[in-house]
C-alpha cells in the first residue's frame, strides 16, 4: 500500500478553527480566512518595502508564504484569546513551546523529503537579516489584519470590537514599521468604502 500523508488534510481543518471567541461578531472569521488576509498583506508590505521604500529587497513570495502559514499550530491549539496568551512572560514561553512541539506535529504529517522546506516556514531561523525583515513584516500583517476585522465590525455598528480597534492601532504604531504605516495610509481608508466607491 502506498505511503498516505495528512498535511493538507489537516491544513483544511483551518476552516473551523474560529477566531475571536471571546467577542461578539457581526460576522465570524475563521482561521483560513485569515490566514489569506495575512498573506495577501504581507506580500503587499513587501513590495512595500522593495518598490516604494527602496530597501534591502526582501522575497515577496517568500514572506507571503511565511505569512499563509504563520498560525497553522492553531489547528491543534486553537485560537488563544491574545490578553491570555501575552499576560506574561512565563504564559508567553509556555505558549511559544506549545506553538513549536505543535509545529513539530505537523510537519510530522508530511513526507520527510518536504518536512525541511515546511521547517523554513513554520518554525524559521531568523538570523539571516533577510528572514529576520520576513518574519516582521509578517507579524506586522498579522497586526494589520486584525485591526481591518475591527474596523469592519465597527463599521457593522459592532461596539464590542472598539477597544480592541484602539489597542490594535497603537501596536501596529509601535511596530515602528514604515511598510504598515504606508499600508495603513494608502490602503486602508479603502475598507470602508461602499462598493461603488471601490470600483471608481
Amino acid at each position: 500500500m502506498e505511503d498516505q500523508y495528512n498535511f493538507y488534510a489537516m491544513l483544511d481543518r483551518m476552516q473551523y478553527i474560529q477566531r475571536w471567541g471571546l467577542m461578539r461578531n457581526t460576522r465570524t472569521e475563521n482561521l483560513k480566512e485569515h490566514s489569506f488576509d495575512v498573506a495577501v498583506i504581507a506580500h503587499s508590505l513587501a513590495l512595500i518595502h522593495n518598490e516604494i521604500l527602496k530597501k534591502p529587497s526582501i522575497d515577496p513570495f517568500l514572506t507571503m508564504a511565511e505569512a499563509l502559514y504563520h498560525d497553522i499550530t492553531e489547528i491543534i491549539t486553537g485560537d488563544m484569546p491574545t490578553p491570555i496568551k501575552y499576560k506574561n512572560d512565563e504564559l508567553k514561553t509556555a505558549y511559544k513551546a506549545v506553538e513549536a512541539q505543535a509545529a513539530e506535529n505537523m510537519m510530522g504529517l508530511l513526507p520527510e523529503p518536504l518536512q525541511g522546506s515546511y521547517r523554513d516556514l513554520l518554525l524559521p531561523d531568523l538570523s539571516s537579516e533577510e528572514r529576520k525583515q520576513v518574519h516582521r513584516l509578517v507579524k506586522a500583517a498579522d497586526r494589520l489584519s486584525a485591526y481591518l476585522k475591527c474596523l469592519m465590525e465597527d463599521k457593522a455598528g459592532n461596539d464590542e470590537f472598539r477597544s480592541a480597534r484602539e489597542s490594535i492601532e497603537n501596536s501596529i504604531h509601535k511596530l515602528e514599521c514604515e511598510e504598515a504605516e504606508y499600508y495603513m495610509q494608502h490602503f486602508v481608508p479603502a475598507y470602508g468604502m461602499t462598493l461603488d466607491e471601490i470600483s471608481k
